[in-house]
């Protein structure tokens, strides 16, 4: 057996082939004191129940959140004076009078309704994502003044277990909490080591619309949310939540009309059920009990295993190493502190990676809802933004981490959420645009809302459909699954069809243009001095219909199918106007030269062709990468939390890894306002979400990918390994993210150059690698074999069969 020298000894975890491996990444975090704002509880969830515990040592709130509870209810949006106005409207886009056009679309191109009641929708027929509730216990001790010491209250994303541990007197206190993802229930476990020390009280509230019961031994909450048309009655979303008390080692429970007495106890396990009405196909009710049914009759440790087991099957796939940096031990919020100052801290990077992906894997799941603007969690009835699907960039950047992070089957809910919109979509299409197709605009939610806002300077955005078919059909160039793009192809098709009949030409420049449109809430200012957000096309909208014709195509092709339709596409793509550099060298955010009124907006959506789509690039585009490296200087990099991990992912696709890295560092500048900063206020709050502000999961998701974008791409065709790595993190490794093309990648590096790299073939095909210029003593390996190969243009290309490897040794 080989010697661990002292050194090895002393360091956490080391890998079974010895000292020559880094040491394990510490894949936790921890406090050392209780929550003093819900932004420093834990999130914690299996895709469908949250629960967010906060620690405290006399009275603990554990909040509890279910993603499918909604207010609201379906509702007609239909605005037949839309479609009246609509040739207006596009007269004076036409003259140059777009504040006449801006005008008379608040006057009549709106949704009928109130729309998303301007983001405060909880009882409007919109809805809003609401909280279900608290889970309140309320301890007494046996020396009820002794000190506390050794408090430590912790999250380990590899177990999606979180801990707490503390000392009061003589007496140590532990509490474990998880959501199971084998059982589908909450659980919490209260241990102390003095026996029958374990004494408190068990309630839960809502701030409205609920009842508390007992039933024998368990705490019963029922409520029923607003539908936003019966004021007087709430008659929308009936839902329950039930805790269930057990005491393994004894003790006694004491019932009374709305709340649980426990006393002399030294273990109790808390099991907790929530439920909705919103997935029709079971009794939830009856569900709710029968899920803590089955749960009570597993012991605790094989409780805890499955759940782990389970969790791992998704977050083991990926590892990413970049080193340890000796601040492992500090509470975060302290390490969050010390990085803004010197930016020193390599594993805070990884953990940030790992925890993005933990937080996709712990708010959706398959036959579920996407992951809202929260996730899953929100400690309020008035969420903010109604927590709902805005499709400008939100929702999409939720998904950012899916493919690439080998998570794929997580981008399942947002495809299933995408297919329920079309007949919706299509109405709206006919009833505001006398056009066939589908389409939806910024706002999404559970009802199957499509329809433009109420307010036009950022609810005429109408190309949110043709965004979204870009995720699904990226799911297919991962999984390279005709099965699967024979089923969405069809979302495809409408959604494409929608803008051969909505395009019509500008006489002014003979390309065809949507009108009326947005750059998705920016503005610009006219020569007469007004502001003005509505147009006649823009750059982002181009960039989205090429990408969505050209995809459209593609699918057709590979599935044999429609191929006049396809020649109509290839026509209306033509006619589109190409990504144009302005007279000052950047990418121009409209059709025309317009002055901004905000030159640092939050939005960049006029590099969408850089990321997430592909027509920009270093490669292949080197001018327009150019101007779009311009445009995002002129923009600046502080912004919102969200903002900032989009720029992220740009530069990385500029491969400029060090600009990228100090976007990391603004993104990880600790917030803890709670107010709402538009333009400059984003960061991370204590507890590692991501703060707009406030609270937006987005950011998490984003800043994730964008992490992954230095590490590794492909949206060029060519796959690249390290295209963007900063001097932050000069030593390293990862293994799991996944390529286009259907490949998995791992990679070691030292003093900033790739060392070893490999590509598994999960599907059978070819795959294009650049090879760094400085590899003149590459050795290429398949399937273990030293083999000769051609390196044409710094590109290896190779076929390989499912299953198949290549490694390459510089």
């Amino acid at each position: 057996m080989k010697r661990l020298t002292p050194l090895c000894l002393l360091l956490s975890v080391i890998v079974l082939t010895g000292c020559e491996k880094q040491v394990k990444p510490i894949l936790s975090y921890h406090f050392d004191q209780p929550a003093q704002l819900w932004e420093e509880t834990f999130p914690l969830g299996n895709g469908r129940i949250g629960l967010m515990p906060d620690g405290g040592i006399e009275q603990e709130s554990i909040l509890l959140n279910e993603i499918s509870l909604w207010s609201g209810s379906m509702q007609n949006t239909d605005n037949p004076e839309a479609i009246k106005s609509l040739p207006e409207i596009r007269q004076l886009l036409f003259e140059g009078r777009n504040d006449e056009a801006q005008q008379l679309m608040y006057d009549t191109f709106v949704c009928g309704g109130q729309g998303s009641a301007h983001g405060n929708g909880a009882y409007a027929p919109y809805g809003s994502s609401q909280l279900v509730g608290y889970l309140n216990l309320d301890f007494s001790y046996p020396d009820a003044g002794a000190p506390v010491s050794e408090y430590r209250r912790s999250l380990n994303l590899e177990e999606a277990v979180s801990t707490l541990s503390f000392m009061k007197g003589d007496i140590r206190y532990n509490r474990e909490y998880f959501t199971s993802f084998s059982e589908d229930v909450g659980i919490v476990r209260l241990t102390a080591d003095r026996e029958k020390a374990l004494r408190f009280g068990l309630s839960m509230n809502r701030p409205e619309c609920v009842t508390v019961t007992t039933d024998g031994r368990d705490l019963v909450l029922k409520g029923r949310l607003s539908d936003g048309v019966d004021t007087l009655e709430y008659k929308g979303m009936p839902f329950e939540a039930r805790v269930r008390v057990l005491m393994p080692q004894g003790g006694t429970l004491t019932p009374a009309a709305d709340r649980l007495e426990i006393a002399d106890a030294t273990e109790v396990i808390l099991l907790v059920s929530m439920g909705t009405d919103y997935f029709r196909e079971y009794d939830f009710i009856n569900q709710t009990t029968a899920m803590l049914d089955r749960a009570e009759a597993m012991a605790y440790q094989p409780l805890r295993d499955s759940h782990t087991e389970k969790y791992a099957e998704l977050f083991d796939r990926v590892e990413l190493d970049l080193g340890l940096s000796g601040r492992e031990e500090m509470p975060i919020d302290e390490r969050l502190s010390r990085f803004a100052v010197d930016g020193q801290d390599v594993s805070l990077a990884t953990l940030y990676f790992q925890f993005g992906r933990y937080l996709l894997i712990s708010s959706t799941r398959p036959g579920l809802l996407p992951p809202n603007l929260q996730g899953l969690w929100t400690n309020r009835i008035r969420t903010p933004w109604n927590g709902d699907y805005h499709l400008n960039i939100n929702l999409q950047m939720n998904h950012w981490p899916a493919e690439v992070t080998n998570l794929s089957e997580l981008h399942l809910p947002l495809v299933e959420w995408t297919k329920q919109q079309v007949r919706s979509g299509r109405r709206t299409a006919k009833v505001f645009y006398n056009a066939r197709g589908w389409v939806t605009h910024i706002l999404g939610n559970v009802w199957e809302f499509t329809a433009p806002g109420e307010h036009p300077s950022w609810g005429a955005t109408n190309t949110s459909a043709a965004w979204l078919c870009q995720h699904l059909y990226e799911h297919y160039l991962y999984t390279l699954d005709k099965e699967y793009l024979t089923d969405v192809y069809p979302v495809m098709k409408e959604a494409a069809l929608f803008f051969v009949d909505m395009l019509v030409e500008d006489p002014r420049n003979g390309y065809l243009v949507t009108a009326p449109t947005t750059s998705p809430e920016n503005a610009f200012i006219m020569e007469n001095g007004r502001r003005v957000s509505i147009v006649a096309g823009s750059t982002m909208d181009n960039q989205i219909l090429r990408e969505l014709f050209t995809n459209t195509i593609e699918a057709a092709s590979l599935l044999r199918v429609d191929e006049e339709f396809s020649k109509t596409l290839k026509a209306k793509r033509e006619r589109l106007m190409p990504t144009t550099i302005g007279p000052d060298g950047r990418i121009m955010e409209w059709l025309a030269p317009y002055k901004e009124a905000e030159p640092q907006h939050r939005h960049v959506s006029h590099l969408y062709g850089l990321h997430p789509g592909n027509e920009i690039s270093v490669l292949k585009t080197p001018e327009l990468a150019e101007a779009a490296r311009r445009s995002l200087e002129a923009r600046g990099d502080k912004s919102t939390g969200w903002s900032m991990a989009w720029k992220m992912n740009f530069w990385a696709r500029l491969h400029d890894g060090n600009h990228a890295f100090k976007l990391l560092t603004e993104l990880l500048q600790p917030c803890v306002d709670r107010g709402t900063n538009m333009t400059n206020g984003g960061g991370t709050y204590p507890n590692l979400f991501c703060a707009h502000p406030p609270f937006q999961i987005d950011g998490n998701f984003g800043g994730c990918a964008g992490i992954a974008e230095m590490l590794l791409q492909s949206q060029s065709g060519l796959v690249e390994i390290l295209p963007a790595l900063p001097t932050a993190w000069p030593s390293g490794s990862f293994r799991g993210l996944k390529v286009r093309g259907g490949g998995e990648v791992a990679a070691e590096w030292a003093e900033g150059k790739l060392t070893t790299a490999s590509l598994k073939a999960i599907v059978s095909g070819r795959f294009a690698i650049k090879i760094p210029a400085d590899s003149e003593n590459l050795i290429i390996k398949k399937n273990n074999k030293i083999v000769s190969m051609s390196i044409v243009d710094s590109t290896l290309t190779i076929d390989l069969q499912e299953g198949e490897e290549v490694v390459l040794l510089f």
